[in-house]
């Protein structure tokens, strides 16, 4: 009598994210198509265990703990807060980057060419990036001259952040304005802040807790009839005049491709780095209508 195989336990992928899976969930979509392409199918031969941060950093730590007992063969990890818990819970699991800057920053890369450790992916070079939301914000609103800019105090680099927005701010000689929060209810008291300043329009700088919050954000700054502009779309969705980012489904799709060459025996330290190629601006046009703004052609 032929005994039956035992069927293959499917292998654990770990998802740690910082946002919220009610609003930041559509990186799994094009992340689970292109595993499916690549001839994984979830539930089968692999399951995606998921830890969201639901906008507080803090429990990032916790959660990628979390992840290290399900006993993962790879861990996706979206934004450097991620990957820095990620690879401190699990230090001898790959880690694939997802957004954010680059891992070797953190020291947790010798370079983009040869990462060298447990560390690749796709990253955002989020300070040439946030450059452009000054030009962009100015193109499609000529006349402000005093702008506003919401930062993130958790941050790593903030510090670069503000550095670059002055001299952005020099070249178009425009003045800026700071104001940053740490945590959801310290929103309320920033825009206040920015509107006792007296600025005509708003720049919010990166910040994963800020999307997840980026409705209550968005009304703050239309009650003052404010332009906006921010990095993902879904500020957009939610009324914002623009925004610029990296193709954050392109990201996702390139991240599986990084974790079926490791489940295929790929190391990750052989693995470059890569940088976001492909970036979509989004125009609000009824915004822009409401605001009393004319888009250029350049922006359309």
């Amino acid at each position: 009598m032929a005994l039956t195989q035992p069927k293959p336990k499917p292998v654990v992928i770990g998802w740690l994210h910082p946002g919220s899976r009610a609003t930041t969930a559509g990186g799994l979509v094009p992340f689970k198509e292109r595993m499916a392409a690549l001839g994984w199918k979830d539930g089968s031969n692999y399951v995606v265990e998921e830890r969201w941060g639901e906008a507080q950093v803090k429990r990032l730590p916790a959660l990628a703990e979390e992840l290290a007992a399900s006993k993962p063969s790879v861990i996706v990890a979206v934004l450097g807060p991620s990957v820095i818990a990620a690879t401190k819970a699990a230090p001898n699991v790959p880690v694939i980057q997802v957004q954010g800057e680059s891992p070797v920053a953190y020291g947790l890369a010798a370079s983009l060419a040869r990462p060298g450790g447990m560390v690749t992916g796709v990253i955002n070079v989020i300070t040439e990036v946030s450059e452009k939301y000054l030009e962009l914000l100015l193109e499609a609103a000529p006349k402000l001259k005093r702008i506003g800019f919401l930062l993130d105090t958790t941050v790593r680099r903030r510090a670069n952040m503000m550095e670059m927005v002055r001299r952005s701010a020099a070249r178009y000689s425009v003045e800026p304005r700071f104001a940053e929060a740490a945590r959801p209810e310290e929103l309320d008291s920033a825009i206040a802040h920015l509107a006792k300043e007296g600025v005509q329009g708003l720049v919010v700088m990166p910040s994963s807790w800020f999307t997840s919050k980026r409705r209550r954000i968005v009304n703050l700054a239309l009650a003052q009839r404010w332009p906006i502009i921010a990095g993902p779309s879904s500020y957009a969705d939610d009324g914002a005049l623009l925004t610029y980012s990296a193709d954050t489904k392109a990201n996702f799709r390139r991240a599986a491709d990084y974790v079926d060459r490791i489940l295929k025996g790929a190391k990750p330290g052989g693995l470059p780095i890569e940088r976001a190629t492909k970036f979509e601006l989004v125009v609000n046009l009824k915004t822009a209508k409401a605001l009393g703004l004319t888009m250029p052609q350049s922006i359309l």
